[in-house]
């Protein structure tokens, strides 16, 4: 008798232990989500209203977090933009990092490089702007940020020197000049909103680069060289769509864990549904899952008490974004986006 009275309170304490830990893991993901969507809204008010003009009540009134939230993710104004720059690099560098290390050969590397991070512009306007322009008005962190990331291009464009004539003697110099140049024509494209498309500018631009190290030869075949086709534009960043806040919903940890718990358990019950989510009280569940549905999350495909069956509640195609969307923003997420 004693040995299973103490068997029995071992499994209660490692109920306990899992539940713990799985709530703890609920508030790191809601909490990324959080940052993730502060950062979204940066990003957007600073290419509407201009970097320089945006304050703390305009990013949390865009979020749709409480000012509270803010402040529990960052300092103030200027860590919140140095997160959303650092962000924007990090988009730009899955496009054009993996294009650079795919080609052999100084040219075709920078041309690819360059392809790639035109298109990207292209794609996405509002990051774009954030990258070339508003980082400007972003504080002394974000403008240091921004000399570093310079500073690599430059090195990139100087590889050029290795190409030239023997004949010719080029400074360093020429690189940030290069550089500087490029970056000058795209900024002016950004803010004056032109209708040609950024990767447009490619063979003129690489015509440009080349010129100082190739010689006018090179120059002249770069700039015929064929133009990649335009990349559409939405007008609005798709990579910081926010389908939590298209629903109309507030964001909590119970309804993160929900989602997540029907994720793992596509057609569960409500029973299993409160099991995997951590929450005792059947009528929250009850409660969570009606405004799920009605928020078009999630849908029920059983018949439902009464009538002969349990209730069986699926993802909706929105309910999965923002799984998806909770995935990507926490490390442990993205490990399961991959397997799946």
């Amino acid at each position: 008798m004693a040995r299973a009275k103490r068997a029995q309170r071992d499994a209660r304490s490692l109920h306990a232990g899992a539940a713990a830990q799985s709530n703890g893991i609920a508030h790191t993901q809601l909490s990324d989500l959080q940052r993730a969507r502060i950062v979204a809204a940066m990003l957007d008010v600073s290419c509407e209203r201009g970097a320089a003009n945006v304050t703390v009540a305009h990013v949390v009134e865009r979020s749709g977090v409480s000012r509270r939230t803010f402040y529990e993710q960052f300092t103030d104004r200027e860590d919140c933009f140095l997160a959303a720059f650092e962000q924007a690099l990090e988009y730009a560098a899955e496009r054009v990092v993996p294009a650079y290390e795919s080609k052999k050969g100084w040219r075709e590397r920078i041309r690819a490089a360059l392809t790639g991070f035109l298109s990207f512009l292209d794609a996405e306007p509002v990051i774009g702007r954030m990258l070339i322009a508003e980082s400007f008005g972003g504080g002394v962190a974000t403008m240091n940020r921004r000399n570093e990331v310079t500073a690599l291009m430059t090195r990139a464009i100087d590889g050029g020197r290795g190409e030239a004539k023997a004949s010719l003697t080029l400074p360093p110099l020429t690189a940030e000049g290069v550089v500087g140049g490029a970056l000058a024509v795209i900024h002016s494209r950004l803010v004056e909103g032109h209708e040609q498309a950024l990767v447009e500018l490619t063979s003129p631009l690489m015509s440009m680069i080349v010129l100082p190290y190739l010689g006018p030869a090179a120059a002249r075949r770069e700039l015929e060289r064929p133009a990649p086709d335009p990349v559409a534009s939405a007008g609005k960043s798709t990579l910081l769509a926010d389908p939590f806040k298209a629903a109309g919903m507030r964001l909590t940890y119970r309804t993160v864990r929900v989602l997540m718990a029907l994720a793992q358990h596509p057609g569960a019950s409500n029973r299993v549904v409160a099991d995997t989510a951590e929450i005792r009280d059947q009528g929250q569940i009850s409660k969570l899952l009606a405004r799920l549905q009605r928020a078009g999350m999630v849908t029920n495909t059983g018949l439902g008490p009464g009538q002969g069956a349990p209730n069986a509640w699926t993802l909706t195609e929105s309910g999965r974004q923002v799984v998806d969307s909770v995935r990507a923003h926490t490390e442990g997420g993205r490990e399961a986006g991959r397997e799946r």
